[in-house]
């Protein structure tokens, strides 16, 4: 007879992302949970103290599998390879985007993600400012790429000519810069639509180190009025 492996924290966290992975989040109750890892509902209150908590572990658990850069990394490969890992785990598990920041009561991956970012921009050249507002266009920018790709009619790269010429059946007298846009991207056969990731991270990345390069200056300035002060 085969031991069953013990209830854990982990194991049942990972039970509910399974369930939400498969049915939404709307669908995650310690009842479907248990029914994933085969046990009663009554047994996960030994670990978790109800659906509120157990989806507070669940947006935690999204972050945890985000990369986090050091501090000290280069702020523009820190931001890039960050945000590369976001939209990878966001699309592999698209319920997250609905709830990662809507957590009334933020967990510790959730806040060390936040902290080490600010951290790595702050270091690096960002006044407090500019990392925040960075934080947020770049979180902006990946959660909505996430979105869209997920909510495509057909897989990022695979047959986006065809699909885009069913979805965009536009008579081009009518409407002829999307007809100049269909030629001009499909000419040549070569277009996917995840490459757009990627450049529309460079053109954020780009607008940065220009705003980075004006407030280095400035940051210099107010850091020497307070040293000025204290002697």
């Amino acid at each position: 007879m085969t031991s069953r492996t013990p209830l854990s924290r982990e194991r049942i966290i990972t039970a509910a992302a399974t369930v939400a992975d498969d049915a939404g989040v709307a669908a995650v109750s310690m009842r479907s949970v248990a029914k994933v890892l085969g046990v009663e509902a009554m047994s996960l209150y030994h670990h978790v103290p109800g659906k509120e908590a157990l989806l507070d572990d669940l947006a935690d658990w999204v972050f945890e599998r985000i990369e986090l850069p050091e501090v000290g990394d280069t702020w523009r490969e820190a931001l890039t390879a960050r945000a590369r890992s976001a939209r990878s785990v966001l699309t592999a598990h698209p319920w997250a985007l609905g709830m990662m920041e809507s957590r009334p009561t933020p967990g510790p991956a959730l806040l060390q993600h936040h902290d080490r970012l600010l951290g790595v921009l702050m270091t690096d050249g960002f006044s407090a400012a500019l990392a925040t507002h960075a934080f947020s266009a770049i979180d902006a920018y990946v959660y909505g790429f996430a979105l869209t790709e997920t909510s495509l009619p057909f897989e990022p790269g695979d047959g986006a000519e065809e699909a885009f010429a069913v979805k965009v059946a536009a008579p081009a007298e009518l409407y002829p810069h999307i007809a100049r846009s269909q030629a001009e991207l499909f000419g040549d056969g070569g277009y996917a639509f995840a490459d757009e990731f990627d450049y529309g991270l460079e053109l954020l990345l780009e607008g940065l180190e220009r705003r980075v390069a004006d407030d280095i200056p400035a940051l210099r300035e107010r850091s020497s009025r307070g040293t000025r002060r204290k002697a």
